[in-house]
């Protein structure tokens, strides 16, 4: 896992400009700690920062194919592809010649044979840049579900800025700064409208996505998406299915050339995942899968279960651990590593804007920290996000009355945590009216089967709008937070195979059982201790330390007192006026309003951004 960064411009000699293509790539260091360089040619230069996982020796990028001491192709690349094996055998048959045992090399050699209709072929997650010499033409690709972030500015007069964040592109000196009212309805929508970004004229590239830039223009290509089909599988082969697909893809995915682990949390998800990787270790000799959960110092002690927290995490961890005999570490986090000021500035640092979905600054904090404990012991980890998503995990699924009629499932509750401080900033710039657009479009994509109709036609829907848009967001943060201490988190359950497989499953076989995630559970019942196949569904866990509130009351008041912060144009007046008078006011709002806005003058300050509203 890397961090990549370009620049491709037609109408200057880039090797002139070394430095600004230098800079650009040191901004992804915590991304790649391990190695980086820079490959300039008259009109492209290529950033590499790497983080090494296969071929410690041999994967050095940016990496060139040359024939006869020329140039064909050069390749800066992140992620990783899980059958490059098979690639790499395929390739060799038709006379390629390999001086690696990686994958990019793999990735970069299938390009020199199959052309651009090789991103059909690869299995993982990843975001690259290929630069075409013989046709001065870049390629940018981006994998079929987001997992790896890739975004873009196109430049006036041919050309084109790339990096894996943001902040790459911020090294430029032609990009651009500004946040306007269409990057704000994206920040406060919760919506993840597919490319789109937060600062104007600098995009991601959607998912699934080819963008091709040369002197011509650019020209962007859809090459993956979810179908819909017929599903001809009974019900005991859908099972069946379902569970060879999970023992190919963690098989696949626990091959490594560093220290491997999992995060089990207790629940359905992470702990078949946690099962497959030590069946799979079992069977190859490699030894016990290694595992790590997450708590806070007093939260079993004060634990009271609520609606996305009705179980504590440690009883069901336990159960797991001892049964398919993990090597297994608890982290334990206090309420003074949350509030450490360095921590907090790495953790806005590492998002770039704030990722909304679920509530911004403790969960993100907490993940940092995970993050970071974990890297101390291991250098990639299996995660179960997508599960929930993909076989029917939230209340939505099954209580389509806790969404609103015309909006994206969790939009609403999304905006329950900030109507007041953030109100009137929303309402100028119409989030309500963004949302409501943004579901008329993700309806409208919605690929249906003739005739299909009630709880199924509702179940698919939903299915949809959780892959496509709700799941990205849980991706963004995972990986920004995860790279940033050089982690390299994987997530088996966003194989694109086993993603159109249950997609296009009947609505009857995922809750065949009267519970969620039927189809999961049952793929899983051999793995599993009874309870934790019927654990409730449970949310990562929250702080419940009041201690953190405090903190971050005392801070949002002491940032409205000076009236000069960077995030004041988009508070409501009146919630700041009442806090200037009395300190003790800033108690009345919500953690998620005030990590909010605590974040956002962070990032607007640093990142030295206009808002234009």
């Amino acid at each position: 896992m890397c961090g990549i960064a370009g620049w491709v411009d037609f109408t200057a000699d880039l090797r002139q400009e070394a430095a600004v293509v230098r800079e650009m790539t040191a901004t992804m260091t915590l991304r790649g700690p391990d190695a980086g360089d820079v490959w300039i040619a008259p009109h492209a230069a290529l950033g590499h920062r790497r983080l090494a996982i296969i071929d410690l020796e041999g994967g050095a990028q940016p990496m060139v194919a040359e024939e006869g001491g020329r140039v064909q192709a050069a390749l800066t690349y992140a992620g990783e592809v899980y059958n490059f094996r098979e690639l790499r055998e395929e390739l060799v048959l038709k006379g390629h010649r390999f001086r690696t045992r990686s994958d990019t090399e793999v990735v970069l050699r299938s390009y020199l044979e199959w052309g651009e209709s090789f991103v059909d072929r690869l299995n993982g997650m990843f975001a690259f840049a290929i630069w075409d010499a013989r046709s001065e033409e870049l390629l940018l690709v981006r994998d079929r579900v987001g997992i790896k972030p890739l975004y873009y500015q196109l430049l006036p007069g041919g050309g084109v800025l790339f990096g894996s964040e943001p902040k790459a592109i911020l090294a430029h000196p032609r990009a651009s700064r500004t946040v306007d009212a269409d990057g704000l309805r994206e920040l406060f929508g919760g919506v993840k409208a597919p490319g789109a970004g937060v600062i104007s004229g600098m995009p991601e590239l959607a998912p699934g996505h080819v963008l091709r830039v040369s002197r011509d223009g650019h020209r962007l290509r859809r090459y993956w998406r979810l179908e819909a089909h017929e599903h001809t599988d009974d019900l005991p082969t859908t099972i069946r299915t379902v569970r060879e697909l999970l023992e190919d893809i963690v098989t696949r995915q626990i091959v490594s050339d560093v220290p491997l682990c999992t995060m089990l949390s207790g629940g359905l998800d992470s702990s078949t995942l946690t099962a497959l990787a030590a069946l799979a270790k079992q069977q190859d000799g490699s030894g016990k899968v290694r595992s790590f959960d997450v708590d806070f110092v007093g939260y079993l002690d004060n634990f009271e279960p609520d609606l996305t927290h009705p179980t504590a995490d440690s009883p069901y961890v336990r159960q797991v651990v001892d049964h398919v005999g993990a090597d297994h570490r608890h982290i334990l986090l206090g309420n003074a590593e949350m509030i450490d000021a360095p921590t907090r500035r790495a953790v806005v640092h590492a998002l770039d804007w704030p990722v909304l979905i679920a509530g911004p600054g403790s969960m993100d904090i907490s993940l940092y920290l995970l993050f970071r404990a974990i890297r101390g012991q291991s250098t990639v980890a299996l995660t179960g996000e997508s599960a929930d998503e993909l076989f029917g995990g939230y209340p939505w699924f099954h209580h389509p009355e806790y969404g609103q009629p015309g909006t994206l499932p969790w939009s609403l509750a999304h905006n329950l945590g900030m109507p007041a401080l953030f109100g009137p900033v929303t309402t100028r710039v119409d989030v309500r009216g963004y949302q409501a657009e943004q579901y008329r479009q993700a309806a409208a994509a919605v690929p249906r089967m003739p005739g299909e109709s009630g709880r199924a036609r509702q179940f698919r829907e939903s299915t949809y709008f959780f892959l496509t848009r709700f799941m990205r967001t849980l991706l963004d943060r995972k990986d920004r937070l995860s790279m940033a201490v050089g982690l390299e988190v994987r997530v088996p359950f966003c194989d694109h195979r086993l993603q159109d497989y249950v997609f296009n499953a009947p609505f009857e076989f995922k809750t065949f059982d009267g519970q969620w995630k039927s189809l999961l559970r049952a793929a899983a019942k051999d793995l599993l201790p009874e309870a934790v196949l019927n654990r409730p569904k449970t949310g990562y866990p929250i702080s419940n330390d009041a201690a953190y509130d405090r903190y971050v009351q005392e801070r949002f008041a002491k940032l409205v007192a000076g009236g000069d912060s960077a995030v004041l144009p988009l508070l409501n007046p009146t919630i700041v006026e009442d806090v200037r008078r009395d300190a003790t006011a800033a108690a009345g709002l919500t953690r998620i309003e005030i990590d909010m806005a605590l974040h956002l003058d962070e990032w607007i300050s640093a990142y030295g951004l206009d808002l234009a509203v």
